[in-house]
């Protein structure tokens, strides 16, 4: 019956929340379960060192990656093969990294995607198999083994006089190739507390958290500590442990906000701009110089009866001209919309653009964080 009030009260809010929405805010409501992570529920790293065998002599070459030579005798050896002394001469298999993700709450026997990425000389890696894998946790512990059939996106093509390759054949994926055989001893329903982190963190965002939690339960439940988490505890009397406790707060939808941002990517040329982006009332002045470089050589003819020879004098011409300086005035904005009509009325380049919003911020006139990426 408790919870049965509890989710009808979150139908209630979440309804209240999409009405009450201010136009204009400054982002889109979301729910909790999107724009958290539950502390402890996360995936776990996981990675090994293995062989691709199976590959049509485009593996590794014995003489320049010793590490495949020295895996595959071992190898050999544990089958009872003896190989030391001996030259072994084959371009069938590979030394790989193998990488993958162990998710939460993954019980002995799951299967799990694994990835796999050569470490040797190898070319391609279609068409092999990799062989039994520990893979190693952070602390060093086997959580899990991998082993199966490799798949490339990428392939290669080679010609006497010409080579094509598409995609990266030197890595591949197992799919559900990676057992997983120990497992991560952590029960959330045991827990009386938990932090709620946030994936993108701020100080407005958490408290309208912890304030809808509070407001949804009828008692202080949730504290915002720090930008990035809320602390959740369990309320005494709760009819349930803290998993109930989370699915009947994840849906509570929440106004989030963010710091005002530029994010720039200078290889690109890329721009995005947050929309609480605001810039006060700018003059800037954009000029373009332009220098063009022509050749005009000249034969020199040598003179008549002379033992003189033809010759080529160079020339070259160098202009230089620089457009017409434009001082042009950006208003104060009170939308993204507004600022960038007002840049985009100069005519500049998404290059020139990154220098002149550098420069405005230098300036103290651009109210956001500009990040360079």
């Amino acid at each position: 019956m408790h919870n049965r009030l509890f989710r009808t009260a979150i139908a209630l809010i979440t309804a209240l929340a999409v009405v009450a929405a201010p136009l204009g805010a400054s982002a889109a409501p979301a729910r909790i379960k999107d724009i958290v992570d539950i502390e402890g529920v996360r995936d776990n790293q996981l990675v090994g060192y293995g062989l691709v065998v199976g590959l049509n002599g485009s593996g590794d070459s014995l003489n320049n990656t010793p590490f495949t030579r020295q895996s595959l005798t071992a190898m050999l050896e544990r089958m009872g093969v003896n190989t030391r002394g001996e030259t072994l001469r084959t371009a069938n298999v590979a030394a790989v990294m193998v990488t993958a993700n162990l998710p939460p709450f993954a019980t002995q026997g799951t299967r799990i995607d694994v990835s796999v990425a050569a470490l040797g000389d190898a070319t391609s890696l279609q068409g092999g198999t990799l062989l039994v894998t520990p893979l190693l946790g952070a602390d060093g512990e086997a959580y899990a083994i991998a082993q199966g059939s490799v798949t490339v996106n990428g392939f290669t093509a080679q010609g006497d006089a010409a080579t094509v390759v598409s995609g990266v054949p030197t890595t591949g994926q197992v799919s559900s190739g990676g057992l997983v055989e120990r497992e991560i001893n952590f029960t959330l329903a045991a827990q009386h507390s938990v932090r709620l982190s946030l994936k993108n963190p701020d100080l407005t965002t958490s408290r309208r958290i912890a304030l809808a939690i509070n407001d949804l339960i009828g008692i202080p439940v949730a504290i915002p500590s720090d930008p990035a988490n809320v602390r959740l505890s369990l309320p005494e009397h709760f009819n349930g442990n803290i998993v109930d406790l989370l699915t009947d707060i994840e849906q509570l939808v929440i106004q989030t906000d963010q710091q005002a941002r530029i994010v720039i990517n200078e290889n690109s040329g890329i721009i995005v701009i947050g929309r609480d982006v605001r810039v006060s009332t700018v003059a800037i002045a954009h000029a373009n110089l332009t220098i063009t470089i022509s050749e005009n050589p000249t034969i020199v003819q040598p003179e008549p009866l002379s033992f003189g020879e033809t010759a080529v004098e160079p020339r070259t011409q160098i202009d230089v001209m620089e457009d017409g300086t434009q001082l042009a005035v950006v208003p104060e904005s009170i939308s993204l919309q507004e600022l960038v009509d007002g840049l985009n009325a100069l005519g500049i380049s998404p290059r020139d653009l990154i220098a002149i919003l550098q420069t405005i911020k230098a300036s103290g006139a651009l109210q956001a964080e500009i990040e360079v990426i």
